[in-house]
């Protein structure tokens, strides 16, 4: 039970990233949003380990190739293509793109690992990921010409999101979900940091100068690199560590639910049948998965 509680939390968390992200993107260039959530991730992570730990682990030199993929698939692929993509489309086009990350875990399990999970466990996800999506165009997403290129750009996140996930489980059963985690972060950054160099980003890091916009940027900013990345990606590669992937993706099809929920609690608009509807199918499909074999 304790690792669903975690996983839920887990999704309340990330289920306010699209939010937080499109407005931080309003305001500054998409490249240096990443950059930012990136240097926030990593000073929360450098000083978590600077009081919690005295050594590091030792990564073994053979690990070395797997945690560079997946530091390049982390910010440079996963991060900039969700945050610049969220530019362009809308948050709730970007949450039906993250609820499609459970199909690609599916196909990339069977691709490489050739590791198919049960037909009843495929038809939970299918169910899963038709909740999320009633619930999505129940609250706006759409498909128009003028959010292609955004809407190709998060699905693009979703799908590094889904290898991100199966790539990362043998290196955190092997060195913990935190320091997977963190070392991801690190490993991410430099790849990441020669690219934000050469990308224009015209009135960028000036603007948490700004005495108007500038407390809005550095909490928003510190909200996605210490919260939805340091913490939410940390309960992901920790649930990882007791439950197979699919299993664990299956759970980002409740973000459309928690997201609207939140957007009822705090602004008080009120339920529609076809979210309630969409939020039971999406949650079945998710307790089917975990059910079955």
């Amino acid at each position: 039970m304790g690792i669903y509680l975690l996983l839920i939390l887990q999704q309340l968390i990330a289920s306010s990233t699209h939010l937080v992200a499109k407005s931080a993107t309003t305001l500054m260039h998409p490249a240096t949003v990443v950059f930012m959530r990136g240097a926030f991730t990593i000073a929360f992570y450098g000083l978590w380990y600077g009081f919690a730990r005295k050594t590091l682990p030792k990564v073994d030199r053979k690990d070395w190739p797997r945690l560079a993929l997946l530091g390049l698939i982390n910010l440079p692929i996963n991060q900039l293509c969700f945050i610049w993509g969220v530019k362009f489309t809308t948050a709730p086009n970007a949450a039906l793109a993250y609820a499609l990350t459970p199909a690609f875990v599916v196909v990339i399990l069977a691709m490489g690992l050739r590791a198919w999970p049960s037909r009843k466990r495929v038809a939970g996800v299918a169910i899963a990921i038709a909740g999320a999506v009633i619930v999505l165009l129940d609250t706006g997403a759409s498909v128009r010409a003028d959010h292609t290129l955004g809407n190709l750009m998060v699905l693009a996140a979703s799908a590094s999101w889904g290898l991100f996930t199966v790539m990362g489980r043998r290196m955190v059963v092997k060195y913990g979900a935190i320091y997977a985690t963190a070392l991801s972060f690190f490993v991410g950054f430099l790849w990441y940091v020669p690219l934000w160099l050469v990308i224009p980003t015209p009135q960028s890091l000036e603007l948490l100068a700004d005495p108007v916009v500038g407390a809005s940027l550095w909490f928003q900013l510190g909200y996605l690199g210490i919260i939805t990345s340091g913490i939410g990606y940390g309960l992901w590669y920790y649930a990882l560590t007791k439950m197979d992937p699919h299993r664990v993706a299956v759970f980002n099809n409740l973000q459309p639910v928690f997201t609207t929920v939140l957007a009822l609690l705090i602004l008080g608009t009120q339920p529609t049948p076809m979210f309630l509807i969409g939020g039971v199918v999406a949650l079945a499909g998710v307790i089917m998965t975990q059910i079955v074999k």
